[in-house]
């Protein structure tokens, strides 16, 4: 083998990273935090306030604020970004001659992914980690690495819109169950005997409308606070959900859709900073405006529902929509606020933690399996929902004072390592060598 290719056959060095990069990629993994705290530290309360951690108030405010800025949009951010990864790595290797072994490098490198995000679902306890549908999906890219930027747009596009359409079938299956159960009701409630269809259809309606009891909430809590044997098993059942079903009816919509808009918007070397920035100006304000308007008309109706399953529905239809225009409105924002110099301080803390984004996000779990679960603190289904984000700010400024002082020292952080090392066959160099002064 030749010295290009035996250059060619190595992780992506410090000279060849861009900036941005990492400083939205360090943005986004802190920036999912907000969303996955809810999931981590309250039952069944994600998407419904109602349930579980207060819904008055400043908590009420809390969800408000959540559900229109950062839902759905950190995980978007970070998926774009993996796509870009995925041009990155790729034009890189067969830029500098490693030929064929560029698709066993990649397949490689996703293969090891899907087995992280195993290890992060069943032994690290977080259901909702994404890091398998990121190798799942990102295995089938691949063939479109050269496809032309169009190409790429229109297929990410077109998953967007059989999410969309999804979602409106969705929406009218729940109005019919609706109106066939409340015909079903009606009629008990008049005394008469309902037929076997009449039946099935009340009950599948009010099994439909019916939100988790206390009883159910209290449950949730008390197998979270048993020992982590307990946990792992009681996880393993969501996990295989998310694994199965939610891979296959959600995530191409939501995932492979940006992983495709990522890889055009590499292409289109938005990412690079070589926009002027007028043209980020105008991807913020255009995001934004459809973006949180689109938001603010769902996060209305289901407010104003008092979170009712038929509204929450409504407002579903148009998620993917609000999500992708402010998911683009950040990237908008980030882009300028990266290309101004403005508090490169904190610019150089939000790369650092961006290069160790693996790392990072296997560290939110390490640190709020201890905090929540039973086998640490218990703080299950005990903190009201502001509350969470007190911890939520403790893991940022670890993670923003931690990531910097670890790359002074090492090239990766210690995921991110091994990850290469499994990936290239080979165990990278990891220390930093001090530099000798003659």
């Amino acid at each position: 083998m030749n010295t290009t290719n035996q250059q060619s056959l190595q992780p992506t060095q410090k000279k060849d990273r861009i900036n941005s990069l990492d400083v939205i990629r360090g943005i986004a993994l802190l920036g999912i935090l907000l969303m996955n705290i809810n999931g981590i530290g309250l039952p069944f309360a994600y998407g419904d306030p109602t349930i579980a951690g207060g819904s008055e108030g400043l908590n009420l405010k809390v969800w408000i604020m959540n559900n229109m800025l950062f839902e759905g949009t950190m995980r978007g951010l970070f998926t774009i970004l993996f796509g870009a990864s995925i041009i990155l790595l790729t034009s890189r290797l067969e830029k500098s001659g490693a030929g064929i072994k560029t698709a066993d490098i990649y397949y490689r490198r996703l293969l090891w992914l899907l087995l992280f995000g195993i290890f992060h679902a069943y032994v690290l306890l977080w259901f909702g980690e994404i890091l398998y549908p990121y190798a799942l999906f990102g295995l089938m890219l691949f063939p479109f690495r050269n496809s032309k930027v169009k190409t790429l747009l229109i297929c990410g596009i077109v998953l967007v819109s059989i999410g969309v359409l999804w979602d409106v079938a969705d929406h009218r299956k729940t109005l019919k169950t609706q109106k066939e159960g409340l015909v079903a009701e009606a009629l008990k409630k008049e005394g008469d005997s309902l037929s076997k269809d009449q039946q099935a259809a009340f009950d599948k309606w009010e099994k439909k409308k019916e939100k988790k009891t206390a009883e159910e909430v209290t449950e949730q809590i008390k197998k979270m606070n048993e020992g982590y044997w307990s946990i792992m098993k009681t996880n393993a059942k969501m996990n295989q959900f998310m694994q199965t079903y939610v891979t296959y009816r959600y995530w191409p919509w939501d995932l492979l859709s940006f992983m495709f808009i990522g890889m055009a918007f590499f292409k289109l070397r938005i990412f690079h900073g070589e926009k002027n920035y007028l043209f980020y100006l105008i991807m913020m304000v255009t995001g934004y405006l459809i973006g949180l308007s689109i938001n603010y008309y769902e996060t209305s109706i289901d407010v104003n529902s008092n979170f009712d399953v038929v509204a929450m529905s409504k407002s579903g239809q148009t998620y993917h929509i609000g999500r992708l225009f402010t998911t683009l409105g950040h990237i908008g924002l980030f882009m300028l606020f990266i290309k101004s110099g403005f508090l490169n301080f904190l610019q150089k803390a939000l790369a650092a933690v961006g290069k160790m984004a693996l790392s990072n996000y296997l560290i939110h779990s390490i640190i709020t399996a201890f905090v929540f679960l039973g086998f640490g603190f218990a703080l299950y289904g005990k903190l009201q929902r502001y509350e969470l984000y007190y911890v939520v700010g403790a893991i940022w400024l670890f993670q923003l004072i931690f990531s910097p002082i670890w790359l002074k020292y090492f090239q990766y952080g210690p995921a991110e390592w091994l990850w290469r090392s499994l990936t290239y066959k080979k165990k990278q160099p990891l220390r930093i060598k001090p530099k000798t002064t003659r």
